[in-house]
């Protein structure tokens, strides 16, 4: 029986996982639209593609599954532009449907025409225009696999006349959820172990690809005596029930982490791709572990880098290992972690003459969610005070805009949170700046009936960036 291309399209994404597809419907998107309304996955229709973009990414990330965004021609896919680059820079699996004109006015400067390829191909692991009815389901296979491989956006574009043309769809081309092991070679594990033996003040830093290692963390950390410094995002991996941890360092993180990474003499740096240099110890020997050999050594000079999963490649690590007696940087480190939760702690206090201290705010917050829930924070000072006052479990998630630092995210990407996980508390941080920029997706989530709670700091002002200028001394 012969398909139209859109539901190819649909099959396609349904055999990869996708359950929700954000978007706002139109013109070029209709037939697109109505082989969703016939298949399992739900379309939510959205007041602004931005936030539906957002939804989708946030979605994605934290369930583990595909999910999707959609939208018209012309500035319907463009304003999707946003929410996609959210999820390139943070490597978040993403399916983008830009809808296009018919393929016969291409070119030809109609009124909406924009070169989707163009636009896109920057913040894309994939990018084609489906051309050929026939390669539907080729392409359409092509693009969820390298997402789900490349993790990252892979952006379909479908003109409206391609959509709708009938094709035997007899190929069976399918999507695949491949779970390689990736680890260095033996004697570069060797080389690791060597290195660390020799060290004296031996750190660990661990990034976001970390995730799923904790307890392999604190084996190694245990054997070393070695404190654990954590980026921003590895927060939800690396805290919980951890007597090694010291915090994170860098503009959002605080001193115990900072005097670790500056005091040790040789450092581990695992799944980490902190961005900044200058916070990077200027005098200890590094080793690198990362999935992507193509950042080993691109933040700062290292001495090791090595490619690998962090899991696999701490396995055939540790054994290795040299078993460290001496724990005096340890507790020196521990000690430093101590004075800077007692400092943060007195942060924590309710303000006066009706004013409520954000510190104390997220502290509550802190203290009454539930076990599993799932925080997003505006970028700018919300996502400061998610990050120290907001405690890992293990069980909880948190969300922010830390990598692309898009105003506006918190509200949308809860909303997404919501639809995937409807069970689960979910709280968005939002400041007055951000929720004004997006808020008409306030009707969306009353619209699909998803109880998020709204947290609203009001400051009257762009207030992160308000202290940006207070130091550059632009402002009194």
């Amino acid at each position: 029986m012969s398909k139209n291309v859109a539901q190819v399209l649909v099959e396609v994404l349904e055999s990869a996982g996708v359950k929700n597809i954000y978007g706002v419907v139109g013109d070029t998107l209709n037939y697109v639209t109505d082989a969703i309304a016939k298949s399992n996955i739900s379309w939510v229709h959205m007041r602004h593609e931005e936030v539906g973009a957002f939804a989708a990414g946030a979605e994605s990330y934290v369930s583990g599954t595909l999910a999707g965004c959609a939208g018209s021609c012309g500035p319907g896919s463009l304003h999707l532009i946003n929410g996609v680059y959210e999820a390139h820079r943070s490597r978040i699996p993403l399916i983008v449907i830009a809808s296009q004109m018919e393929t016969a006015t291409l070119g030809t400067d109609m009124p909406q025409e924009v070169d989707f390829k163009k636009v896109f191909s920057d913040c894309s692991v994939f990018c084609e225009q489906i051309n050929n009815a026939e390669q539907a389901r080729r392409l359409a296979v092509m693009a969820c696999q390298a997402a789900i491989s490349r993790q990252g956006p892979a952006v379909l574009i479908l003109p409206v006349d391609i959509s709708k043309t009938e094709i035997k769809d007899d190929v069976p081309y399918s999507v695949h959820f491949p779970k390689p092991v990736r680890r260095p070679n033996d004697h570069e594990l060797k080389q690791a172990a060597d290195i660390i033996a020799q060290g004296k003040k031996i750190g660990i830093y661990a990034g976001m690809g970390a995730e799923g290692a904790h307890d392999l963390l604190i084996a190694v950390a245990k054997k070393l005596n070695a404190p654990i410094a954590h980026t921003s995002r590895a927060k939800d991996f690396v805290e919980y029930e951890n007597p090694y941890n010291v915090g994170m360092t860098g503009l959002l993180g605080v001193h115990s982490g900072f005097h670790m990474m500056n005091s040790c003499d040789t450092l581990i740096l695992l799944g980490a791709d902190f961005a900044w240099g200058q916070f990077y110890p200027q005098h200890a020997k590094i080793i690198q572990i990362d999935r992507d050999a193509a950042r080993l050594g691109r933040r700062h000079p290292i001495n090791l880098g090595l490619e690998g999963d962090v899991i696999p490649s701490l396995e055939a690590l540790l054994p290795l290992l040299t078993e460290k007696s001496d724990d005096s940087f340890l507790q020196e480190c521990l000690k430093e972690r101590a004075d800077t939760l007692s400092g943060l702690e007195k942060q924590e206090v309710p303000g006066d003459a009706g004013s409520i201290h954000p510190e104390y705010l997220t502290k509550l917050i802190d203290k009454y969610a539930s076990e599993d829930a799932i925080l997003t924070g505006d970028c700018g000072s919300a996502m400061v005070w998610v990050l120290r006052h907001f405690k890992a479990n293990g069980k909880r998630r948190t969300l922010l805009s830390l990598r692309h630092g898009t105003m506006a995210n918190a509200m949308p990407m809860a909303l997404g949170l919501k639809k995937a996980f409807p069970n689960r508390q979910v709280i968005s941080l939002s400041g007055d700046g951000g929720l004004s920029m997006l808020m008409g997706d306030l009707l969306t989530i009353r619209q699909e009936n998803l109880p998020i709670k709204i947290v609203v700091l009001h400051n009257s002002s762009l207030n992160f960036v308000e202290l940006e200028m207070k130091t550059e001394g632009l402002l009194n």
